[in-house]
Parts: C-alpha cells; structure tokens; sequence
C-alpha cells in the first residue's frame, strides 16, 4: 500500500460506520453554532474541508446555505451523497487532497471541523507543510475578511498524555507533536485489516501562528470536545481545540 494514501484507504472502508460514531451525534447544536460564529446569512457560500460523510454540510444546506465539500475519501463522499439526497438538499462534493486543492470560486466561509483533512499526516509528509498547505488553500478559496472555524487536536492533550516510554517507542513525537497509531478497519471482503496513521496536535500560540502565515488573524479559540461545543477556555486535558479566524491578507 502507498503510505501516503493510509488515511484515505482507512476512511473509505470505515465511511458506512462513521455516523455510528458517539461524537456524530449533536450535528444540529454543532450547526447552530457555526451559524452564529460565521456570520453568514442564508444563501452564503460555505467550503467544507474535510467534508466526510457531509453532517455538517447538509445540515447547513438544508438551512439555506450554499455547500461545497471537499474530501480525500471517495467512500465518504459516496455517504455524503446519500445522505444529501435523503435530506432532499444540493452538495457540490468534490474528491480532492485538501493540500493539493486549487478551489475554482470564491466563498464567503470556511470550515474544517472533526479532524477533516487539517493534521492527519501521510508517512513522508511533513506535518507543518502539509497543514500550511491546507491553510494556503482555504485562504485561496475565500473572500476577504471571510470567517474560517477550524477544528483541530489540542496538543497540550498530547503531551499530557504521552510519556518518555511512548517517545522511545516512536509513538510521539516530542517535538512536531506527532502521534503514530494503528486504526483497524474490516475490508470489503469481511477480512480485519489495519494501517498506520499519523496525527498532529496544537498548541495554540502554534496555530495562531500557523493561521497568520497562511493569510488569517485567529480571534478566538474554543475547547471543541464533541458535544460540547462553545465559548469556553481550551481544557488541557480534553482532544478538540477550535480556532475561529478571518481571512486578513491574499496568499
């Protein structure tokens, strides 16, 4: 197997499950809450990155809003799609590596929310250009002074975690804040398989500073621990850290 396409052979064999997930199941409170945070009135243009099954993006297109979703697994946008058609509403979906993604129209928002594309690592990329890229992207596909929400792993969670034993063994990495794990998944034949996949956390000065490269002033961060969404401090201890943005410079 080609290293680098690990998380897209993993998502598209877990995508029929996904919704299954605990962390699936407040899409509308999460909704509403990127309404207030974008600032958007109905009929907007939203660019999903990372876009997975689309609970976020048919949530919002049945609310009016103009979805487009990006995403690296054609088995999750395969789901996407479904549950569009279900919801009776319209989807863009685009199959596309968000740091390879050269958007052909402007929005007015971004969002990359749930780890969707921003710090999943492919073995042999580097963590920050792979992320900065994705960054670059979005800052691309926007109109000024557009909102950006995105959610990503908090770091100091990490490093809270992990010990000495763990950074000998390769399963951290002290310094770019890299995990290394197994995720299982069942093939289409019924066999049990699994690949090695990469995660990165943040810290927040790292991703404030990340955001500003990329084009993008962060105002405010939030803890995001699924279900529990909302104007509160970052919890050290807790694996969601979102960034609220606005896009200040072209890239």
């Amino acid at each position: 197997m080609n290293k680098e396409r690990e998380w897209e052979v993993f998502f598209d064999h877990h995508a029929p499950k996904y919704m299954d997930e605990v962390f699936t199941q407040n899409t509308e409170e999460e909704v509403e809450f990127l309404i207030e945070e974008l600032q958007l009135p109905r009929g907007g243009a939203i660019l999903d990155v990372g876009s997975g099954t689309g609970r976020h993006a048919v949530e919002l297109a049945r609310r009016g809003y103009q979805m487009t979703g990006i995403d690296l697994s054609s088995g999750m946008l395969k789901e996407a799609q479904k549950a569009a058609d279900k919801a009776g509403v319209e989807l863009e979906l685009i199959h596309a590596d968000a740091a390879k993604f050269k958007p052909e129209k402007k929005f007015d928002g971004a969002i990359c929310l749930c780890e969707g594309a921003f710090a999943l690592i492919g073995h042999g990329e580097d963590p920050i250009e792979h992320d900065l890229a994705i960054l670059r992207n979005i800052n691309s596909a926007l109109k000024p002074d557009s909102i950006f929400i995105l959610d990503t792993l908090n770091g100091l969670e990490k490093i809270r975690k992990f010990h000495k034993e763990d950074i000998a063994k390769n399963k951290f990495n002290q310094i770019t804040l890299v995990e290394t794990f197994v995720m299982d998944y069942t093939d289409n034949d019924g066999n049990k398989k699994s690949v090695t996949v990469r995660e990165k956390g943040y810290i927040g000065s790292e991703l404030k500073l990340m955001l500003r490269i990329a084009g993008f002033e962060a105002f405010h961060f939030y803890g995001s621990t699924a279900g529990n969404w909302g104007h509160r401090p970052v919890d050290p201890d807790e694996i969601g850290m979102m960034a609220i943005a606005r896009k200040i410079r072209e890239m």
